[in-house]
C-alpha cells in the first residue's frame, strides 16, 4: 500500500491491516488535542521585548522561566535557573523551568555558538531585572514608601531595614507584567551575588542517573505507531521498485512519496524487521569524489567564490638577514556528529495542525520549515524539545522529526521514527573538510609573514536551516542549500605579525551535505595556525611558549597561556624534545585561541608519549587555562571544558568519515572509532572567573586549541610534523618515513 501525501483518515487498525497485529484499546476518543497549549488559558506572550515572554508569577510562590534555548548537556537548566533567581531575589528552588516549546517560549534564536548564556541567559538576565524593579514599585505603592526602600529577596519585597515583606505571589501571582524590557534596569552589583558564580548541582541529573529521565526515545503519545525509513543503497539513488508483501507479511505497511520510502508498525522491532526486509531497487549513483584525493579535489574545484577576509600589509621595508620562510598544507576531514543514541523523533501531524517532539536545537527556527514542507501556517506547528542523545551541532534530530511528520500526515496517527546506527553514521549532516595552505616567513621572534588560504564550502544565504533528508526524497518544499556555520573564524594568527592576508576559497558544493558540528571550522583553523605557529617558533629555535608571549598583546590571552605552562611546569626549549629518538618518546605541546578574537580564552597544553615501533600515540595529560568572563556554575564550566577536550581528541586521534564513490562506508563504532575510557588522559583545568564581566560561552571554545597542542606534543616527542587529521598510528608512520628519505 503505497501512501500519498495528502492527509489521510485511515484507522489505525486500517494502516495495519493484512499484518498479525492486535490492537488492545479503542481507537475512539483516545487522540486527546494534544497541539492545545498546556493549562488552558490565556494565550502565552512569545514577543522576546516583553517580560512576560519569559516569566510568569505562580499563586504558590514559585516563577515559571520560559527560555527558547535548550539544554543539550551544557547545563543550562541550572544556570539559567542561577541568572534569574539571583536578578528577581528568590530560591532557585521557587523556579521551575520550560525550555525550547514553540508554543510557549520565546524565539532567543538556535541553541549554538556557545549563545546560551552569553545571550539567552544574558537577555533572561535582563527581564528578571526588569521585572524585579517592577515588583519593587508595586510593594513601594502599597507599602506607602520609596521603591530605593526595599530590597527583593526570597520572593518577597521587603524594606531594607527590616520588618513583613510583601510576596511575589501577591503582587502579580497570575497576571500579566505587561512590560518591554528595559535594557537599563539595573543588575545587581556581582559583589553581593550569592547564587551566580556557586556550583549548584543540575536538576536533570539524578533522573539520568537511575534511568528515570524522559529522553525523546521514550516519548510516547496515545496511538503512536513505529516506523523505520528505508534509505537508498547510494546517496543520490531513485526510487525504481518495491515489493510490499515483504513488510506486510511481517504485519507493516509501506509509505512512499516519490523517492522516500519508509515502514510503518505497531512496535518498534515490527517496523525494524520489516524495512530490513523491504525489498526495494533503486538506480545506481556514483558521484561522490575519491576518498584518498579529496584535499586535491577541493583544491582543484572550479566553481569557486574568492574573497579576502584580512589583508594587511606593513610599509616596504628589507627583510632582516637570516629571516627564514616556511610554508606547510593542513587537512581536516569530514567528521560525523558520531552520537551515541542514534535519532529519534514523534510527531502528531493533522489535516489543520502539527506537533513535533523533537531534540533539535532550532525548535523554532525549524518551525517555519516544518510548515512549509506540511502545508501548514506556522503558527499551526509546534514543535516541542525533549532531550535526545547529544551532539553539539546537528546531526539526525531534525532529519528524525522531518521523517516523522511526513510519516504521520501520511497515515493520519501519531508515529516515532528512530534511525538505527547504520542510519546516523552514514545519513547525518557531517562536519565538512577543510583545506589550509599556510606560508610565513619569521626572522628571530617576529612574523614577518603570514598568508592563508582556505578551501571551504560556502554557506548559502538567507538557508533558514539545514535541508532535511525526507522532504529532499518526498519532493516537498524546502530551500535547499549549503550550512557548515561560521567556519572561517580563527584561521588568521592572534599575533603580532608585519603582513597577514588571508583568503578563501569558497566552494559551492561539498562532497556530504554539511552541518555544524561542535565549534563550526575552528578546530580546524586554529590546528593550522597553532601548528604553523609553533613549526615559526622551531625554525627561529625559540621555545614554543616563549614565542607566542613575545607576540601577544591581549592580556588576558597572555595569562591563560601562562597559567597552562603553570600548570604543566613547563621548562624553556626549543622542540623537539631531546628524546625524540627514544624508543618511547614524550613530548609536551601548548595552542592558544581567543575564540572568535572576540569570545572565551582558552589554552591547552598537552603530554603524549609516541611510541616509535607502533606509531600508536598515548595522551597521558592535559592542562587547560579557561577565561569566560563571569561564570556562573563552576562546576557547569568544568563540564563542558572537560567534555570539549575529550571529545576533540576523540576527533583528532580516530575520527574521519570513511566513504567510495556512492555511499559513507564507516557506519557503525568499528569503522567510525571514538575515544574509549581507557584512552582518557588525566585533564586539569584552572577556570579563571571575572564576576564584573559579561558571561561568555563554555561550550565550544575549548574543542579548538586541542588538537594543535596534540599535534604539538606530537612533534615534540617524535620530530615528527602531523599535517593530517586524525593522528593514527599509520599516518604518524607514513609521516616519519617521510621525512626520512
Amino acid at each position: 500500500m503505497t501512501l500519498a501525501m495528502e492527509p489521510s483518515h485511515f484507522s489505525r487498525r486500517a494502516v495495519l491491516k493484512g499484518g498479525a497485529l492486535t490492537i488492545a484499546f479503542a481507537l475512539s476518543g483516545e487522540r486527546a488535542d494534544l497541539f492545545a497549549q498546556d493549562g488552558g488559558g490565556p494565550p502565552r506572550i512569545l514577543d522576546a521585548k516583553e517580560v512576560d515572554a519569559f516569566f510568569a508569577v505562580n499563586g504558590d510562590g514559585t516563577v515559571t522561566v520560559f527560555c527558547g534555548k535548550v539544554d543539550l548537556g551544557q547545563g543550562l537548566r541550572i544556570a539559567i535557573r542561577q541568572m534569574a533567581a539571583e536578578e528577581l531575589g528568590i530560591g532557585v528552588d521557587k523556579i521551575k523551568y520550560v525550555e525550547g516549546d514553540t508554543a510557549v517560549t520565546p524565539d532567543q534564536g538556535r541553541t549554538s555558538g556557545s549563545s546560551g548564556i552569553q545571550r539567552g541567559g544574558v537577555q533572561i538576565r535582563q527581564a528578571a531585572a526588569t521585572a524585579r524593579k517592577a515588583l519593587i514599585e508595586l510593594a513601594a505603592q502599597r507599602l506607602g514608601t520609596k521603591p530605593d526602600d526595599l530590597i527583593a529577596v526570597d520572593g518577597q519585597i521587603r524594606p531594607k531595614v527590616g520588618g513583613a515583606g510583601i510576596p511575589f505571589a501577591d503582587l502579580i501571582g497570575e497576571r500579566r507584567f505587561d512590560l518591554k524590557i528595559d535594557p537599563k534596569a539595573p543588575l545587581k552589583n556581582p559583589s553581593s551575588y550569592i547564587i551566580v558564580g556557586k556550583s549548584l548541582p543540575r536538576p536533570d541529573v539524578p533522573a539520568k542517573c537511575t534511568g528515570g529521565n524522559i529522553y525523546v526515545h521514550d516519548f510516547t503519545v496515545p496511538g503512536m505507531l513505529h516506523a523505520r525509513v528505508v534509505r537508498p543503497p547510494a546517496i543520490g539513488a531513485k526510487f525504481i521498485s518495491v515489493d510490499e508483501s515483504t513488510a506486510e507479511n511481517l504485519g507493516a505497511k509501506v509509505v512512499r512519496i516519490k523517492d522516500f520510502l519508509a515502514v510503518v508498525a505497531a512496535d518498534e522491532w515490527m517496523a525494524v524487521r520489516a524495512a530490513r526486509a523491504l525489498r526495494a531497487q533503486w538506480s545506481a549513483w556514483s558521484g561522490l569524489p575519491e576518498q584518498d584525493t579529496l584535499a586535491a579535489t577541493l583544491r582543484s574545484a572550479a566553481d569557486i567564490t574568492d574573497e579576502i577576509l584580512i589583508n594587511k600589509a606593513a610599509p616596504d621595508a628589507p627583510r632582516p638577514e637570516g629571516a627564514k620562510t616556511i610554508a606547510a598544507s593542513y587537512f581536516w576531514p569530514m567528521q560525523s556528529h558520531a552520537s551515541l543514541g542514534p535519532s529519534c523523533a514523534v510527531a502528531d501531524v493533522r489535516a489543520d495542525a502539527a506537533t513535533i517532539w523533537t531534540a533539535s536545537q532550532g525548535t523554532h527556527g525549524n518551525r517555519a520549515t516544518f510548515a512549509r514542507f506540511l502545508g501548514l501556517p506556522r503558527e499551526k506547528v509546534r514543535l516541542i524539545y525533549l532531550e535526545g542523545a547529544g551532539c553539539y551541532g546537528m546531526n539526525g534530530h531534525e532529519d528524525a522529526a522531518a521523517d516523522a511528520a511526513i510519516i504521520s500526515r501520511a497515515i493520519g496517527w501519531p508515529v516515532r521514527v528512530q534511525w538505527s546506527r547504520e542510519d546516523e553514521h552514514g545519513w547525518d549532516p557531517k562536519g565538512p573538510p577543510q583545506l589550509l595552505d599556510i606560508s610565513g616567513a619569521v626572522a628571530g621572534d617576529r612574523i614577518l609573514d603570514w598568508r592563508v588560504e582556505m578551501w571551504l564550502p560556502q554557506a548559502t544565504r538567507g538557508l533558514p536551516n539545514i535541508p532535511l533528508l525526507g522532504p529532499e526524497a518526498a519532493g516537498l518544499d524546502q530551500v535547499r542549500g549549503l550550512n557548515a556555520g561560521q567556519i572561517s573564524q580563527n584561521g588568521d594568527p592572534p599575533y603580532a605579525a608585519d603582513n597577514v592576508r588571508i583568503l578563501v576559497h569558497w566552494l559551492k558544493d561539498a562532497p556530504l551535505r554539511p552541518a555544524p558540528l561542535r565549534s563550526p571550522g575552528k578546530p580546524a583553523n586554529c590546528f593550522a595556525v597553532e601548528s604553523f605557529i609553533d613549526e615559526l617558533a622551531v625554525a627561529a629555535r625559540v621555545d614554543p611558549v616563549e614565542f607566542r608571549l613575545r607576540g601577544l598583546s591581549d592580556a588576558r590571552g597572555v595569562e591563560v597561556i601562562k597559567r597552562t605552562a603553570t600548570l604543566m611546569k613547563w621548562q624553556a626549549r626549543p622542540s623537539p624534545g631531546p628524546d625524540k629518538d627514544a624508543p618511547i618518546a614524550r613530548g609536551r605541546g601548548m595552542a592558544y585561541v581567543h575564540y572568535k578574537h572576540d569570545e572565551t580564552y582558552v589554552a591547552i597544553g598537552m603530554e603524549v608519549a609516541v611510541d616509535r615501533s607502533s606509531g600508536k600515540i598515548t595522551v597521558e595529560r592535559v592542562a587547560c587555562a579557561h577565561d569566560c568572563g563571569q561564570i556562573i556554575n563552576p562546576d557547569g564550566v568544568r563540564a563542558q571544558v572537560e567534555g570539549c577536550i575529550l571529545q576533540t581528541l576523540s576527533r583528532a586521534l580516530k575520527e574521519e568519515v570513511k566513504f567510495d564513490r556512492s555511499r559513507v562506508l564507516s557506519v557503525d563504532w568499528s569503522s567510525y572509532p571514538i575515544l574509549t575510557f581507557s584512552e582518557a588522559p588525566k585533564v586539569e583545568i584552572e577556570l579563571i572567573d571575572r564576576p564584573t564581566l559579561p558571561p561568555l560561552g563554555a561550550g565550544e571554545a575549548a574543542c579548538t586549541p586541542v588538537a594543535a597542542a596534540l599535534a604539538n606534543a606530537i612533534h615534540d616527542a617524535s620530530g615528527v610534523r602531523l599535517r593530517t587529521v586524525p593522528f593514527t598510528p599509520e599516518r604518524l608512520k607514513a609521516a616519519r618515513n617521510q621525512q626520512s628519505t
